[in-house]
């Protein structure tokens, strides 16, 4: 299976938005540095781009002449007991051949039953059961698009009674038996870990860092309870001091890798997101080892 392009460079990118648009092609375009720096690449999600042209298309490929994307899909429902959703695989595909992204990604979670469609992303049980269905879903995802993608751990906020195995384990299980590779989100794990009462630290150091491809941070939300308190995966604010942490603590081990600032909700200037990629590019330039060797991404 041959990618069609090279993976992402082991730097530092944004998530690109429409409000966005002027600055980050300036950016780009002249190779200088704004405020933090100039990300070397940039993540979209495919479904806004899914409409036949228009000034969205003009604008993403006026990027992808300039630098790599990474389209991070929402809509395929992988999980789904019915399967991936073929509506959405074919926009994708049709995407990937007229833009050429560097990466692909999906998640590990379900957004639909029968004709329903939910605007969530709910989490599997990690079961075998679940396990066989997902990386069937994957093969098929990956014989359509001609490449391998990437498939993010989810932020979970309920534990299933039946799982049957760890996180990490039925992620690396998921990579070997699909041949796919990782989307490790940091903010995910402290949010999973805060509500779940699991060791966040415990579950970075059990993710193999070979089959992870890219690396997300954002930030999250928090809500007081009797109970304590329940962290909301938003991306609507700054990264947190813990998932900075966490960030850290991978990279020590396994090395840059490609790392992207999700910020999806309250949407901030530019230079925000810029000086915040900034900050993760000093910590894997200061920190970081001779990265082991990744996941075969073709």
């Amino acid at each position: 299976m041959n990618a069609p392009t090279s993976p992402l460079p082991p730097r530092v990118g944004v998530g690109l938005k429409p409000q966005h648009y002027v600055p980050a092609l300036e950016a780009v375009s002249a190779s200088t540095p704004l405020s933090g720096g100039c990300p070397v690449w940039f993540e979209v999600h495919p479904q806004n781009y899914f409409g036949a042209g228009g000034p969205p298309h003009r604008w993403l490929s006026a990027f992808a002449t300039k630098v790599p994307l990474s389209f991070h899909s929402v809509g395929l429902s992988l999980g789904s007991a019915d399967g991936v959703n073929f509506q959405e695989l074919e926009a994708l595909a049709a995407l990937c051949e007229s833009h050429a992204p560097a990466m692909v990604s999906d998640h590990l979670s379900w957004s639909g039953s029968g004709s329903n469609r939910y605007p969530d992303l709910l989490p599997v049980p990690y079961t075998r059961e679940a396990l066989d269905h997902f990386a069937a879903q994957v093969d098929r995802v990956q014989d359509r698009l001609g490449r391998t993608i990437l498939i993010e751990n989810p932020s979970r906020y309920l534990a299933f009674a039946e799982d049957e195995m760890t996180e990490a384990e039925f992620l690396h299980a998921l990579c070997a038996r699909a041949g796919c590779g990782l989307l490790l989100d940091i903010n995910n794990i402290e949010v999973s870990a805060s509500n779940l009462g699991l060791d966040a630290e415990a579950m970075v150091d059990a993710i193999d860092p070979a089959p992870v491809g890219e690396v997300h941070l954002a930030g999250h939300a928090s809500e007081d309870h009797a109970h304590g308190p329940l962290l909301i995966d938003d991306h609507g604010s700054p990264v947190s001091d813990a998932t900075w942490r966490l960030f850290e603590r991978f990279v020590q081990r396994a090395g840059a890798r490609p790392t992207l600032i999700e910020w999806d909700t309250d949407v901030p200037a530019f230079d925000v997101l810029l000086a915040e990629a900034a900050k993760a590019d000093a910590i894997m330039q200061a920190t970081a080892t001779v990265p082991e060797p990744t996941h075969a991404l073709a």
